[in-house]
Order: structure tokens, then sequence, then C-alpha cells
């Protein structure tokens, strides 16, 4: 059966709502082993060219676990205090789909409360998804920030 658009936005929304509620151990679980999340400094940078530049994060499965080490161990200087996040989710697209994976790209706005100061990140984020033995799992997570002209500073939580 082919993956539909409601299943795909149902795994993605799951993630922002771990993300934002600081749920990082069951996070890495929707993840495939062989997974990459990324987020490049230039917005426009081809996916196959990301390994080969400067990123704010290119995180493969091992990479993603000492991330949410460190965020929940207390002993990333940027997680002191833990900032508070707010992500919402829209504009969804299902770029191709098949009974395997699939590839979904929306628009996703992220706010951000820290030491009492608001900041705003907005993004298109693309999203490939697999169907595994435990259902549908993120395989790939690509979050092209609107704007690299300021950058990203003391994040304490994970875009």
């Amino acid at each position: 059966m082919t993956i539909t658009l409601n299943e795909a936005i149902e795994l993605i929304t799951l993630e922002a709502d771990m993300l934002d509620h600081s749920e990082f151990r069951e996070w890495l679980k929707l993840y495939t082993a062989d997974s990459l999340y990324a987020v490049p400094i230039d917005p426009d940078a081809k996916v196959e060219d990301l390994g080969k530049i400067l990123n704010y994060a290119y995180d493969n499965a091992e990479m993603r676990e000492k991330r949410v080490e460190r965020l929940l161990g207390g002993r990333s200087i940027s997680a002191a205090p833990p900032a508070r996040t707010v992500r919402l989710l829209s504009r969804y697209r299902m770029l191709e789909t098949g009974t395997e994976s699939c590839t979904l790209r929306c628009a996703q706005l992220l706010t951000e409360l820290r030491q009492g100061r608001e900041r705003y990140y907005a993004a298109d984020v693309t999203f490939r998804l697999k169907r595994t033995e435990d259902g549908l799992r993120i395989n790939q997570k690509i979050v092209r920030l609107l704007t690299s002209t300021e950058a990203l500073t003391a994040v304490s939580y994970i875009l």
C-alpha cells in the first residue's frame, strides 16, 4: 500500500511534538539506523554535497545520540538554561511516494523562548520516510532555514 500524505503528516507531527516536549530519547526511535539529520548553513546546498560542506548539523545515528546526551546531560553550554520551543508545520507536499518510501516537504516555523527572549526560525523541511517492520520511520530530514544571515547561536534544542 502506498504511503499516504496523512500517514506521513502523522509521523512528522509526532516528531515535532516530541521535540517541543524534550522527549529526545523517544525521538531517536523515530529514525532508521542509516538515517541523516542535516541543517545546512547554505539553504541552497544540494543533498549530495552536504557531507562536503559546513552545516549547523550533519548527524547520523551516533551523532544524534551524542546530541541528545549533551542536551539531557547538561554538559552543553547552549543547553543551560534549556529553551522552550513550539514549532508549527504547514504546507505539506508529497514530492514522491511509493509502498516502501516517500519524500515530503513542509514549512516549519519554530518559536524559541530562552532567558525571556523569543526568536523565530522559518524553514523548509524535507523528509524522506521509509516503511519498516516497526512502522513508518524518518530516513532523512533536511532543515533549510529561510535565512542563514543570522547564525544560530546557543541552540539548546533540535530543529
